[in-house]
């Protein structure tokens, strides 16, 4: 069995041999939500970035294929100069550190948001989906039945009744729905401000894309402008929604019945399909996973839902059972503490 210190040995060494650096030095670049890591090293002088992605946990070949797909369309991705995927090592380009978040803010949103909504348009438009898995109604339901295991049942402690299970399917359905109207297109599922950088050329930097799959046209636009970390004014995110419905039109991505408000109704739908899950994703990766960051930003995600949910007949009944059983206790908290 591999250890922890192996695994690291094992990187340093490949890390090495791929540059030509025999004194090379690594230390952590960044570290996501899976068993993937990232490592950085200079060469030269000039950084680089070692990715650890252990076949047997995280399979590397999505990332290259999926990378050299939004690199074919003129995306700015990683460039990948080594690859081993028989042990999960490659050296790729450093894109830096500047990730949107920490960047953003009342001034800078619209120009940043400018880029983004540019780089998606062009992933919707040019970005080629054959093969790549169908993000469909078995994967939506799924996806938003973590919510009800993980953040209900093992971080609320709450015995889902079958009357909680009406609520939770009825506003479960009408989700489903509104996502199954949407023409679909390329997703790159977590297209958000911890996972675009900002670049000299070609800005922004897109990471984080090896679970793409073809879904809604709503849902990276979902993911960037209701963040699970940075929330901004509603009106001035419908004001970025209603401004990429027209770019759609103008691509012809979107057909010219699609008003305003059905697109919006899309939106609001698709957002709510991503944050259920968060909300169940978050209470897993710490319960499972032991990864205890992601519980602060749970009461943004929980605004998301219970704001999104009321304003939608058929899905508010579901805000109110959740606001019943957590009461007056601080969801951040975990079920042990």
């Amino acid at each position: 069995m591999t250890t922890i210190d192996d695994r690291a040995a094992a990187r340093l060494a490949w890390a090495r041999h791929a540059t030509g650096q025999a004194d090379l030095a690594l230390e952590p670049a960044s570290a996501d939500a899976s068993f993937r890591s990232y490592w950085r090293g200079y060469v030269d002088g000039q950084p680089v970035i070692i990715m650890d992605s252990p076949p047997e946990k995280e399979n590397p070949a999505p990332w290259v294929e999926i990378g050299k797909r939004l690199h074919d369309a003129g995306l700015h991705t990683p460039t990948v100069m080594v690859a081993d995927l028989a042990q999960g090592f490659l050296l790729i380009e450093d894109l830096g550190t500047r990730t949107y978040l920490p960047e953003l803010d009342a001034t800078t949103a619209d120009a940043l948001y400018g880029d983004a909504l540019d780089a998606l348009l062009r992933m919707q438009k040019d970005v080629d989906t054959t093969g790549l898995p169908a993000f469909n109604r078995e994967w939506q339901v799924m996806e938003m039945e973590i919510m009800p295991t993980w953040f209900l049942q093992k971080h609320l402690g709450v015995d889902v009744a079958c009357e909680a299970w009406d609520i939770v399917e009825g506003a479960f359905s009408a989700i489903l729905h509104g996502i199954a109207e949407q023409p679909r297109a390329f997703m790159h599922r977590d297209y958000h401000s911890r996972n675009l950088l900002i670049t000299q050329e070609r800005s922004p930097g897109i990471i984080d894309f090896q679970g793409a799959m073809a879904g809604p046209i709503t849902y990276d636009l979902a993911s960037l402008l209701r963040d699970a970390y940075v929330v901004w004014e509603n009106d001035r995110v419908e004001g970025w929604v209603e401004a990429y419905r027209l770019r759609l039109l103008d691509a012809r991505l979107l057909d010219e019945t699609v008003d305003a408000d059905r697109f919006r109704g899309w939106f609001d739908m698709t957002s709510l399909q991503r944050h259920i899950k968060i909300l169940g994703l978050f209470c897993r990766l710490y319960y499972r996973d032991g990864k205890a960051g992601y519980l602060g930003d749970m009461p943004r995600v929980l605004d998301y839902v219970l704001g999104i949910a009321r304003r939608h007949a058929d899905v508010a009944p579901l805000a109110d059972y959740i606001v019943a059983k957590i009461g007056d206790r601080d969801i951040r908290v975990p079920v042990a503490a």
